[in-house]
């Protein structure tokens, strides 16, 4: 099996505001990094899954006419801070939750471990199929967690990878991770 992590285009949102769960719309440039994302791609998917954000199923439905939602392949849950931006939230729970976020909860959200274990679970489920050639259109938080469990990277690291709009991420014969 061979898997194609795909981060969604660029949103159409001002820099600084906490939008995981938020469905908001897509920027102007939308059609062009399709294109640019396309280009990446020198393959037939036998799926197509993506988080039912609305900014990656309009990706992934350019990329296969049937698309699989699961809802497991959201961004990070940011409860209360949702629409809200960096610099008025609570800066004490702010910091508070990047001290820790792999154990703390956002208020009325999740933390990394809890985003961890669900998609731990579709990883699983999805490793139970028999196909070969797989698109994961996604966020950055995400591609992220599923790279490293792939990378057998502690979850306090994952900072560290770097995931741009429209960018494509290969994993060739993946593993389950227990």
């Amino acid at each position: 099996m061979e898997i194609y992590l795909i981060r969604h285009t660029t949103p159409l949102i001002t820099a600084g505001h906490i939008y995981g769960w938020s469905d908001i719309p897509l920027a102007e440039t939308f059609l062009t990094e399709v294109n640019d994302v396309r280009k990446q791609l020198h393959v037939s998917f036998d799926r197509v899954y993506s988080s039912p954000s609305t900014r990656c199923l309009k990706l992934a439905t350019k990329i296969s006419e049937k698309v699989f939602i699961d809802e497991r392949l959201r961004e990070l849950h940011f409860g209360d801070w949702e629409g809200e931006r960096w610099d008025t939230v609570d800066q004490n729970a702010l910091q508070i939750w990047m001290d820790d976020f792999v154990n703390v909860c956002i208020p009325g959200g999740e933390s990394m471990l809890q985003m961890e274990e669900r998609l731990r679970s579709f990883w699983n489920e999805l490793m139970e199929n028999d196909v070969h050639n797989v698109a994961l259109v996604t966020h950055a938080g995400a591609i992220r967690i599923l790279l490293a469990l792939h990378q057998r990277m502690d979850l306090n690291r994952i900072f560290d990878i770097q995931v741009c709009y429209g960018q494509v991420f290969h994993i060739k014969s993946p593993v389950p991770y227990r």
